[in-house]
């Protein structure tokens, strides 16, 4: 069964310059095209409905054209979860009033950057980003792409969802042999069972009204989640205080502004701190200026 449903952007959204904000476009069950500039996602079904398989692209009209493929795909659920995955709600004017003044920044307003690619839900985006940590990205996906096609839900065309927390809710061993998750295994299954039992809710973080330092402090206190994931995880629920600073945001920042030498993350943190809450975004775009600005 296939159908066609539009959802409208605001004026200033780039779906090509969110799409490639991060690397999140190449984890399961996200897809990219950059031939044609298509993303594909594999959205869940819910309540008695299939998952359904969607392509999206930009029709360049101010509306994004969801080419949808599944049985009873359910689409004003897939609608929802698109303005979620790609921001499209995300009020970005603090952000561009931050940085105007900043000649060497000028190009993320004029290419409409900012909005960074998140999954459906939060638990995706966390379940990532301790896949993250402390390896290389090849491992990373590979890790992903095993959670995926090994605990996901079958949608046609050899794709499957991201597996729900239940279904994640499987023994330390089986992330150790089967997922190849090494010394995270322990904290997946943690995490899964965690949230299947409802002991923990990381949909919460996006409307909590905690202070990011204990909003922060709050996603610390998970098995496998340090500064740097609970920043990341912070910049995908809209708090940008935090830099998450990992060995290759360090390498770019060294080579752009220090001269290729080493220095200390405090002084990364003094470069950006005039941007004030918007930190971490203003160092991340500034970080993947070329990726961004010069991709065709």
């Amino acid at each position: 069964m296939q159908e066609t449903i539009f959802l409208e952007t605001p004026d200033n959204f780039s779906f090509k310059y969110t799409i490639n904000s991060h690397g999140w476009r190449e984890l399961l069950p996200f897809e990219i095209d950059e031939e044609n500039w298509r993303l594909t996602y594999v959205f869940p079904g819910e309540k008695g409905k299939k998952p359904a398989t969607a392509v999206i692209g930009d029709e360049g009209d101010g509306r994004l054209r969801i080419d949808l493929s599944g049985r009873k795909a359910d689409g004003q659920r897939v609608l929802r979860d698109t303005r979620h995955i790609l921001r499209l709600d995300d009020d970005l004017s603090g952000f561009y009033k931050a940085i105007k003044k900043e000649k060497k920044f000028s190009w993320i307003s004029r290419i409409n950057a900012g909005r960074l690619l998140r999954s459906p839900t939060t638990f995706e985006d966390l379940v990532k980003t301790i896949c993250t940590t402390n390896c290389s990205w090849g491992l990373t996906k590979k890790m992903v792409t095993n959670i995926v096609e090994k605990l996901g839900e079958p949608a046609g065309g050899g794709r499957y969802t991201f597996p729900t927390p239940e279904a994640m809710a499987v023994s330390a061993d089986f992330y150790r042999d089967e997922i190849r998750a090494g010394y995270r295994s322990e904290y997946l299954a943690e995490l899964a069972g965690a949230v299947a039992s409802g002991k923990l809710d990381p949909e919460a973080w996006l409307a909590t009204d905690l202070s990011t330092a204990d909003l922060k402090k709050e996603m610390k206190g998970i098995k496998g989640v340090g500064d740097y994931a609970a920043e990341t995880l912070m910049k995908l629920v809209g708090r940008y205080d935090g830099l998450a600073l990992d060995s290759w945001l360090r390498s770019q920042f060294y080579e752009k502004h220090n001269a290729g030498e080493v220095c200390d993350d405090r002084l990364i943190g003094e470069f950006y701190e005039k941007y004030g809450g918007w930190r971490g975004l203003a160092m991340w775009c500034d970080m993947t200026e070329k990726r961004l600005d010069q991709n065709p």
